[in-house]
Protein backbone atom coordinates (compact mmCIF):
# COMPACT_ATOMS: atom_id res chain seq x y z
CA UNK A 1 0.00 0.00 0.00
CA UNK A 2 1.51 3.34 -1.03
CA UNK A 3 1.78 6.25 1.37
CA UNK A 4 -0.99 8.10 -0.51
CA UNK A 5 -3.34 5.13 -0.18
CA UNK A 6 -2.44 4.74 3.48
CA UNK A 7 -3.28 8.38 4.20
CA UNK A 8 -6.51 8.09 2.22
CA UNK A 9 -7.44 4.96 4.18
CA UNK A 10 -6.87 6.78 7.45
CA UNK A 11 -8.98 9.70 6.27
CA UNK A 12 -11.81 7.41 5.15
CA UNK A 13 -11.73 5.14 8.21
CA UNK A 14 -10.23 7.44 10.84
CA UNK A 15 -12.87 6.83 13.50
CA UNK A 16 -12.67 3.04 13.08
CA UNK A 17 -8.86 3.12 13.33
CA UNK A 18 -9.11 5.35 16.40
CA UNK A 19 -11.62 3.05 18.11
CA UNK A 20 -9.69 -0.16 17.43
CA UNK A 21 -6.33 1.38 18.39
CA UNK A 22 -7.49 2.85 21.70
CA UNK A 23 -9.46 -0.29 22.63
CA UNK A 24 -6.41 -2.46 21.87
CA UNK A 25 -4.08 -0.34 24.00
CA UNK A 26 -6.52 -0.21 26.92
CA UNK A 27 -6.93 -3.95 26.53
CA UNK A 28 -3.23 -4.41 27.28
CA UNK A 29 -1.43 -4.43 23.92
CA UNK A 30 1.85 -2.41 23.90
CA UNK A 31 0.71 0.05 21.21
CA UNK A 32 0.65 3.68 22.43
CA UNK A 33 -2.49 5.64 21.58
CA UNK A 34 -1.06 9.12 22.16
CA UNK A 35 0.30 9.52 18.58
CA UNK A 36 -3.10 8.46 17.20
CA UNK A 37 -4.92 10.96 19.43
CA UNK A 38 -2.52 13.72 18.40
CA UNK A 39 -3.04 12.84 14.73
CA UNK A 40 -6.82 12.86 15.19
CA UNK A 41 -6.59 16.31 16.77
CA UNK A 42 -4.46 17.54 13.87
CA UNK A 43 -6.97 16.16 11.35
CA UNK A 44 -9.73 17.94 13.24
CA UNK A 45 -7.73 21.15 12.98
CA UNK A 46 -7.49 20.60 9.22
CA UNK A 47 -11.25 20.04 8.98
CA UNK A 48 -10.92 16.32 8.16
CA UNK A 49 -12.47 15.00 11.41
CA UNK A 50 -14.92 16.30 14.03
CA UNK A 51 -13.71 16.89 17.59
CA UNK A 52 -16.95 15.70 19.20
CA UNK A 53 -16.86 12.41 17.25
CA UNK A 54 -13.18 11.92 18.10
CA UNK A 55 -13.91 12.33 21.81
CA UNK A 56 -16.95 10.06 21.67
CA UNK A 57 -15.14 7.34 19.70
CA UNK A 58 -11.99 7.27 21.83
CA UNK A 59 -13.81 7.44 25.19
CA UNK A 60 -16.22 4.69 24.13
CA UNK A 61 -13.28 2.50 23.03
CA UNK A 62 -11.54 3.01 26.38
CA UNK A 63 -14.76 2.21 28.27
CA UNK A 64 -15.34 -1.02 26.34
CA UNK A 65 -11.92 -2.34 27.39
CA UNK A 66 -12.02 -0.91 30.91
CA UNK A 67 -15.47 -2.28 31.76
CA UNK A 68 -14.38 -5.69 30.48
CA UNK A 69 -11.29 -5.64 32.75
CA UNK A 70 -13.42 -4.37 35.66
CA UNK A 71 -15.83 -7.28 35.24
CA UNK A 72 -12.94 -9.77 35.13
CA UNK A 73 -11.49 -8.24 38.30
CA UNK A 74 -14.79 -8.60 40.16
CA UNK A 75 -15.19 -12.19 39.01
CA UNK A 76 -11.64 -13.51 39.40
CA UNK A 77 -10.32 -11.36 42.26
CA UNK A 78 -6.59 -11.04 42.89
CA UNK A 79 -5.81 -13.84 40.43
CA UNK A 80 -6.26 -11.43 37.54
CA UNK A 81 -3.71 -9.06 39.12
CA UNK A 82 -1.22 -11.92 39.35
CA UNK A 83 -1.85 -12.70 35.66
CA UNK A 84 -1.32 -9.09 34.64
CA UNK A 85 1.89 -8.94 36.64
CA UNK A 86 3.20 -12.08 34.94
CA UNK A 87 2.54 -10.76 31.42
CA UNK A 88 3.44 -7.14 32.12
CA UNK A 89 6.53 -5.58 30.55
CA UNK A 90 6.94 -3.58 33.79
CA UNK A 91 7.24 -6.33 36.43
CA UNK A 92 8.72 -4.01 39.04
CA UNK A 93 5.71 -1.68 39.12
CA UNK A 94 2.75 -3.33 37.40
CA UNK A 95 0.51 -3.70 40.46
CA UNK A 96 2.19 -2.02 43.41
CA UNK A 97 2.01 1.55 42.05
CA UNK A 98 -1.65 1.15 41.15
CA UNK A 99 -2.43 -0.21 44.62
CA UNK A 100 -0.67 2.75 46.23
CA UNK A 101 -2.61 5.16 44.00
CA UNK A 102 -5.92 3.48 44.87
CA UNK A 103 -5.10 3.46 48.58
CA UNK A 104 -4.42 7.22 48.53
CA UNK A 105 -7.07 8.45 46.09
CA UNK A 106 -9.74 5.77 45.77
CA UNK A 107 -12.02 6.21 42.76
CA UNK A 108 -10.38 9.55 41.99
CA UNK A 109 -7.25 7.65 40.94
CA UNK A 110 -9.11 6.63 37.78
CA UNK A 111 -8.97 10.28 36.69
CA UNK A 112 -5.19 10.14 36.24
CA UNK A 113 -4.41 6.43 35.76
CA UNK A 114 -4.36 6.68 31.96
CA UNK A 115 -1.61 9.28 32.07
CA UNK A 116 0.75 6.90 33.93
CA UNK A 117 2.44 4.26 31.72
CA UNK A 118 1.84 0.72 32.91
CA UNK A 119 -1.04 1.61 35.23
CA UNK A 120 -3.82 2.19 32.71
CA UNK A 121 -4.52 -1.51 32.18
CA UNK A 122 -4.15 -2.50 35.84
CA UNK A 123 -6.48 0.16 37.31
CA UNK A 124 -9.84 -1.18 35.98
CA UNK A 125 -9.41 -4.78 37.20
CA UNK A 126 -8.12 -3.49 40.54
CA UNK A 127 -11.31 -1.43 40.85
CA UNK A 128 -13.21 -4.66 40.31
CA UNK A 129 -11.10 -6.54 42.85
CA UNK A 130 -11.78 -3.88 45.50
CA UNK A 131 -15.52 -4.09 44.73
CA UNK A 132 -15.91 -0.48 43.67
CA UNK A 133 -19.57 0.11 42.81
CA UNK A 134 -20.19 -0.31 39.06
CA UNK A 135 -21.88 3.06 38.69
CA UNK A 136 -19.07 4.84 40.54
CA UNK A 137 -16.48 3.05 38.40
CA UNK A 138 -18.17 3.99 35.12
CA UNK A 139 -18.50 7.66 36.13
CA UNK A 140 -14.89 8.12 37.25
CA UNK A 141 -13.46 5.97 34.46
CA UNK A 142 -15.45 7.91 31.86
CA UNK A 143 -14.21 11.22 33.25
CA UNK A 144 -10.64 9.92 33.30
CA UNK A 145 -10.91 8.71 29.71
CA UNK A 146 -12.43 12.01 28.61
CA UNK A 147 -9.66 13.97 30.32
CA UNK A 148 -6.96 11.76 28.79
CA UNK A 149 -8.40 11.90 25.28
CA UNK A 150 -9.22 15.60 25.54
CA UNK A 151 -5.69 16.62 26.54
CA UNK A 152 -3.97 14.95 23.60
CA UNK A 153 -6.64 15.84 21.05
CA UNK A 154 -6.36 19.45 22.21
CA UNK A 155 -2.58 19.32 21.74
CA UNK A 156 -3.13 17.93 18.25
CA UNK A 157 -5.48 20.81 17.49
CA UNK A 158 -3.09 23.37 18.92
CA UNK A 159 -0.14 22.12 16.86
CA UNK A 160 -2.11 20.95 13.83
CA UNK A 161 -0.02 22.94 11.35
CA UNK A 162 3.26 21.56 12.67
CA UNK A 163 1.90 18.00 12.77
CA UNK A 164 0.51 18.35 9.26
CA UNK A 165 3.93 19.40 7.98
CA UNK A 166 5.53 16.47 9.78
CA UNK A 167 2.95 14.09 8.30
CA UNK A 168 3.71 15.38 4.81
CA UNK A 169 7.41 14.75 5.38
CA UNK A 170 6.78 11.26 6.72
CA UNK A 171 4.50 10.49 3.77
CA UNK A 172 7.44 10.94 1.40
CA UNK A 173 9.23 8.10 3.17
CA UNK A 174 6.58 5.61 2.08
CA UNK A 175 7.30 2.01 3.07
CA UNK A 176 10.48 3.06 4.88
CA UNK A 177 8.33 4.76 7.51
CA UNK A 178 6.38 1.57 8.22
CA UNK A 179 9.62 -0.42 8.52
CA UNK A 180 11.08 2.12 10.95
CA UNK A 181 7.95 2.16 13.11
CA UNK A 182 7.69 -1.63 13.22
CA UNK A 183 11.40 -1.94 13.96
CA UNK A 184 11.25 0.63 16.77
CA UNK A 185 8.23 -1.06 18.36
CA UNK A 186 9.89 -4.47 18.06
CA UNK A 187 13.12 -3.18 19.62
CA UNK A 188 11.19 -1.63 22.54
CA UNK A 189 9.24 -4.82 23.27
CA UNK A 190 12.41 -6.94 22.97
CA UNK A 191 14.29 -4.70 25.39
CA UNK A 192 11.45 -4.75 27.93
CA UNK A 193 11.04 -8.52 27.60
CA UNK A 194 14.77 -9.05 28.13
CA UNK A 195 14.72 -6.84 31.23
CA UNK A 196 11.74 -8.76 32.58
CA UNK A 197 13.42 -12.11 31.91
CA UNK A 198 16.52 -11.05 33.84
CA UNK A 199 14.34 -9.79 36.69
CA UNK A 200 12.42 -13.07 36.95
CA UNK A 201 15.62 -15.15 36.73
CA UNK A 202 17.09 -13.24 39.68
CA UNK A 203 13.82 -13.66 41.57
CA UNK A 204 13.80 -17.44 41.07
CA UNK A 205 17.31 -17.74 42.52
CA UNK A 206 16.03 -16.60 45.93
CA UNK A 207 12.66 -18.35 45.84
CA UNK A 208 11.16 -20.91 48.22
CA UNK A 209 8.05 -22.88 47.27
CA UNK A 210 4.95 -23.08 49.52
CA UNK A 211 5.64 -26.79 49.98
CA UNK A 212 9.19 -26.12 51.17
CA UNK A 213 7.96 -23.49 53.61
CA UNK A 214 5.26 -25.84 54.91
CA UNK A 215 7.91 -28.52 55.49
CA UNK A 216 10.06 -26.05 57.46
CA UNK A 217 7.11 -25.12 59.64
CA UNK A 218 6.21 -28.78 60.28
CA UNK A 219 9.80 -29.50 61.30
CA UNK A 220 9.72 -26.61 63.77
CA UNK A 221 12.48 -24.61 62.09
CA UNK A 222 12.84 -21.04 63.33
CA UNK A 223 11.81 -18.80 60.45
CA UNK A 224 10.39 -15.29 60.22
CA UNK A 225 7.58 -14.90 57.68
CA UNK A 226 6.88 -11.37 56.49
CA UNK A 227 3.63 -10.57 54.66
CA UNK A 228 4.34 -7.65 52.30
CA UNK A 229 0.99 -7.68 50.52
CA UNK A 230 -0.72 -4.36 50.00
CA UNK A 231 -3.71 -3.68 52.32
CA UNK A 232 -6.03 -3.67 49.29
CA UNK A 233 -4.96 -7.20 48.39
CA UNK A 234 -5.31 -8.38 51.99
CA UNK A 235 -8.82 -6.90 52.03
CA UNK A 236 -9.72 -8.85 48.88
CA UNK A 237 -8.03 -12.08 50.08
CA UNK A 238 -7.70 -12.01 53.90
CA UNK A 239 -6.06 -15.44 54.28
CA UNK A 240 -2.58 -15.26 55.84
CA UNK A 241 0.20 -17.72 56.62
CA UNK A 242 0.08 -18.59 60.35
CA UNK A 243 2.68 -16.66 62.33
CA UNK A 244 3.37 -14.13 59.58
CA UNK A 245 3.99 -10.51 60.50
CA UNK A 246 2.60 -7.80 58.25
CA UNK A 247 4.01 -4.47 57.16
CA UNK A 248 4.51 -2.58 53.92
CA UNK A 249 7.33 -2.84 51.42
CA UNK A 250 8.17 0.78 52.22
CA UNK A 251 8.65 -0.13 55.89
CA UNK A 252 10.95 -2.97 54.83
CA UNK A 253 13.05 -0.70 52.61
CA UNK A 254 13.29 1.96 55.32
CA UNK A 255 13.94 -0.70 58.01
CA UNK A 256 11.34 0.93 60.24
CA UNK A 257 10.42 -2.32 61.94
CA UNK A 258 12.93 -4.74 63.48
CA UNK A 259 13.29 -8.19 61.90
CA UNK A 260 15.13 -10.99 63.73
CA UNK A 261 18.52 -11.65 62.13
CA UNK A 262 19.21 -15.05 63.71
CA UNK A 263 16.93 -17.07 61.41
CA UNK A 264 15.79 -17.39 57.81
CA UNK A 265 13.54 -14.53 56.68
CA UNK A 266 10.84 -15.39 54.16
CA UNK A 267 8.98 -12.60 52.36
CA UNK A 268 5.80 -13.01 50.36
CA UNK A 269 3.65 -10.57 48.43
CA UNK A 270 1.62 -10.41 45.22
Amino acid sequence: MTAERTIQFLLNHGYLVLFVWVAAEQGGLPIPSVPVLLAAGALAGAGQMHVALILLTAVLAALVSDISWYAVGRRRGTRILHLLCRISLEPDSCVRQTQELFARRGAASLLVAKFIPGLSTVAPPLAGVTRMRPGRFVVFDSLGALLWVGVFVALGLLFSEQLEGMAALLATMGSWLLAILVGALGAYITWKFAARTIFLRRLRQARITPEELNQKLKMGEAVTIVDLRHPLEVEADPLVIPGAIRFSAQDLEARRLPIPQDRDIILYCS
